[in-house]
């Protein structure tokens, strides 16, 4: 199938990256889907706030079970819950909330996906500007998987990462410019203990979150 570069596919959480992230696909192609993963997460309840944002937004919507991702490995907070959440990172190892492989399997499961939708673009909510310690969140890794998955499939896939170079703030700021600010700050889940809006305000993805939005509500009132 020849991949059509009008159509984007949005590997989507219903957190504040990857909505945003949408509503950034919404804008620059013609045609949006997204792609939603269970993986084993104790804050499962993100793919009923994905589906909820995916139906507002007017985009297709689909979840895929791939749940071996969190049998693969032992010793992640996110997907164990007899463990302990890193609050911090600690070191150069990544935090316990680190779940390893996700992104690759995402992405690779995306692009096939993709593949079969002719769908030329994947667009993800990775940053490396906000570096939590997550390897498969680096610049890096996204160029090198894209080259990967072309020689794969003989294809010509572009993975595009519009938060790779902004922090929390500029995140903000985007889905302010998008015209959905108050959707992304009520409506997703970013929390790692299933907390929507603004979350436990304790876990690491919501301190990060607080923080940004705390930055750029003084620059905004400014």
């Amino acid at each position: 199938m020849i991949l059509d570069r009008n159509k984007a596919l949005i590997v989507f959480s219903g957190g504040q990256d990857s909505t945003t992230c949408l509503f950034w696909a919404k804008k620059h192609f013609k045609k949006v889907y997204a792609l939603c993963f269970r993986y084993g997460q104790k804050h499962v309840v993100e793919v009923d706030m994905a589906r909820n944002i995916a139906e507002k937004a007017g985009v297709p919507f689909e979840v895929k079970d791939v749940s071996f991702i969190s049998e693969l490995s032992s010793g992640c907070s996110l997907t164990d819950s007899n463990i302990k959440m890193d609050e911090e990172r600690i070191g150069v190892a990544p935090p316990n909330t680190f779940v390893p492989g996700r992104n690759l399997f995402f992405l690779s499961i995306a692009a096939v996906y993709a593949r079969e939708h002719g769908i030329m673009n994947i667009v993800t909510g990775v940053s490396q500007t906000d570096f939590s310690g997550y390897p498969d969140c680096r610049d890096s890794f996204i160029r090198s998987l894209n080259v990967s998955l072309n020689l794969a499939m003989e294809e010509q896939f572009v993975i595009h990462t519009p938060l790779m170079w902004i922090d929390k703030a500029e995140t903000w700021k985007l889905a302010d410019e998008l015209g959905v600010f108050d959707i992304v700050r009520n409506e997703t889940l970013t929390c790692y203990n299933g907390i929507k809006g603004d979350g436990c305000g304790e876990c690491p993805a919501c301190k990060l979150r607080r923080r940004g939005l705390e930055t750029y509500l003084k620059i905004r009132k400014s």
